[in-house]
């Protein structure tokens, strides 16, 4: 401090602070040797609080206003510096500048996810992210508590110890809550107003005020969303049985476009026939094709349908299949899918029966060749 510095402490001080930053909480007013001049000049401006410290102690808090320092206006600093009479000499505190407007947007957010016994999934672990908004309620109380004599102090010093106090009440409160996981999302209002009005006393105990807190989101393991997703996905389709039907059909649509596909040969056209068989009872009754009606005798327009030949059912490696015509079993037997005793059913007959004890397959198995005689 320069000699002109310290002529210029005997004339009448201007003691204020302009600030130009979001966030500054408390800033320090520099002083030559913390000298002030009785009568100096104190601007208290809208949005800040001055508090005056004597030998670590706080003595007087100025309101936003324009004040002339006097022993009058100073009853506590004139009673520790003991001016019984009014004594104008310079004298010597530490002037602290508080900001008490909001400071907004401040983050939470849980570091490790927190351990709940959910009603539907169970015990599950979940994380929670959001916003709150704080102020300064008691300016000596801060400084006493959390600023020190921190000569700068700003909101991004605070802001890691008030989290930590806020995920630790949001634990506590959400799981006696006992709301389940898939309806919290419809209680995230209500959830921040409680927790704010559970955490304000501790906020106090900072001289701080919470203004309000937001829960903006609660968030599920990665492996429990994507489970929850093919769960939507299901009440998404909704109809089992006509989304079946709907998956039938394009896979023998995708089956004829493709010659040398399944469709091709003759269990390729069997396995189609089941396909459509199956297709066909999964449709309500009222929905299934009907066979055709004969034409009245008034009008014979057409011939009348030529009669079916037999279709069976047969079973291979324990599953249904069919019904096929006697040209499919006749390559069935060809091939070696079907033998002897392979069990068959036609409608008429009154259980399984093996193919070669049917009259109408006997024929098909005596066509086929001997084994080849040994070695």
């Amino acid at each position: 401090m320069g000699i002109f510095d310290k002529l210029r402490g005997e004339f009448v001080d201007i003691i204020e602070w302009t600030d130009d930053s979001n966030d500054t909480m408390v800033y320090r007013f520099p002083r030559h040797n913390n000298e002030i001049k009785m009568g100096a000049k104190l601007t208290v401006r809208p949005g800040q609080v001055a508090v005056f410290i004597n030998k670590g102690k706080i003595a007087d808090v100025f309101e936003p206003d324009m004040y002339t320092l006097a022993t009058d206006n100073m009853p506590i600093l004139s009673t520790l510096k003991g001016w019984k009479h009014g004594f104008h000499s310079p004298f010597k505190a530490e002037v602290y500048f508080v900001s008490t407007r909001r400071f907004t947007d401040l983050k939470w957010g849980t570091k490790h996810p927190i351990m709940l016994r959910d009603a539907e999934f169970g015990p599950i672990r979940i994380r929670a992210f959001g916003s709150y908004v704080i102020k300064v309620s008691d300016a000596a109380k801060f400084i006493t508590e959390i600023v020190g004599t921190d000569g700068h102090f700003t909101k991004d010093e605070i802001t890691d110890q008030l989290r930590n106090l806020i995920v630790s009440r949001f634990a506590d409160i959400i799981g006696e809550s006992k709301i389940p996981v898939l309806d919290m999302a419809a209680n995230y209002d209500e959830l921040g107003e409680f927790i704010t009005k559970r955490i304000h006393e501790d906020f106090l105990n900072y001289g701080l005020d919470i203004m309000k807190m937001l829960v903006e989101n609660i968030s599920l393991p990665k492996a429990v969303e994507e489970a929850l997703d093919k769960r939507s996905s299901m009440g998404i389709i909704g109809n089992l049985n006509q989304y079946t039907q709907f998956q039938t059909a394009n896979a023998m649509e995708d089956a004829a476009k493709n010659p040398g596909g399944m469709a091709a040969g003759g269990m390729g056209m069997g396995m189609g026939f089941a396909m459509a068989n199956q297709m066909g009872n999964a449709m309500p009754a009222g929905q299934q094709q009907q066979p055709p009606q004969a034409a009245p005798q008034s009008q014979p327009t057409a011939p009348p349908p030529l009669p079916q030949a037999a279709a069976f059912h047969i079973a291979i490696s324990g599953q249904q299949s069919g019904p096929f015509d006697m040209k499919s079993l006749g390559e069935f037997v060809t091939g070696g899918q079907v033998k002897a005793d392979t069990l068959v059913w036609k409608q008429g007959m009154a259980q399984w029966t093996a193919a070669g004890q049917v009259p109408e397959l006997s024929s098909l198995f005596g066509a086929a060749p001997p084994p080849l005689p040994p070695q």
